[in-house]
């Protein structure tokens, strides 16, 4: 796989990740450097996990500065275009998705090219998909939406089983990486437009309230 389009591709999933959490910062109401922190924190807070998980040391963000300075100039470009662009919810939860694809595939990547098994290579581009947006959402007093009923961390974790199936039927280069994240990204797009939850458990005596 052409290593130079796996950087470009966490680039990009890097600056689309940027957007998500700039967005949910000025949401908070938080200032220009709350903005840009959220930014770094969204944008590089996954990958950041999946190397450290991965044991690839320095990791990427510490080795290129690049990661972070596109977090910031993401950060900067949604702090000055709020006012018109941060009430269209809906197109941000589309960018939220490009990154989780962006990010399943490149964590499963990483992960195939150190030789991990099944189970190795979707912790990885889970981890990496949705280590941003944890702690956003820990930083913002949420439970992790990834903990919920959303369908975020289910279509990242059939992502990353579409990744190793299509490995295993002799599927490689690009080709798998592009399906991967093609695929995890339409699943939460689908997930968002039609409502799709997980079950969720109630306790003891809740079955009488639901009607």
């Amino acid at each position: 796989m052409d290593s130079g389009i796996v950087y470009a591709f966490d680039i990009f999933g890097t600056a689309i990740f940027a957007i998500t959490g700039a967005v949910k910062g000025v949401r908070n109401r938080l200032d220009f450097l709350g903005v840009i922190v959220f930014a770094i924190t969204v944008g590089c807070g996954g990958g950041m996990l999946r190397d450290t998980l991965l044991g690839i040391f320095p990791i990427a963000v510490f080795r290129d500065n690049a990661y972070v300075l596109v977090c910031i100039a993401m950060g900067v470009l949604v702090f000055l275009l709020s006012p018109k662009t941060i009430g269209r919810w809906a197109i941000i939860q589309y960018f939220d998705a490009i990154g989780l694809g962006v990010f399943t595939a490149i964590g499963c990547v990483k992960a195939e090219a150190l030789g991990l098994g099944a189970i190795g290579v979707m912790a990885s581009g889970v981890f990496g998909a949705v280590g941003g947006g944890v702690l956003r959402d820990v930083f913002c007093h949420e439970i992790p939406m990834v903990l919920t009923s959303d369908f975020y961390a289910s279509a990242s974790i059939l992502g990353g089983l579409l990744f190793v199936i299509l490995f295993n039927i002799g599927v490689s280069g690009d080709v798998l990486m592009y399906s991967t994240a093609v695929f995890t990204t339409v699943l939460r797009i689908l997930g968002y437009r039609l409502k799709w939850r997980l079950p969720v458990a109630r306790m003891v005596g809740e079955e009488r309230n639901v009607r």
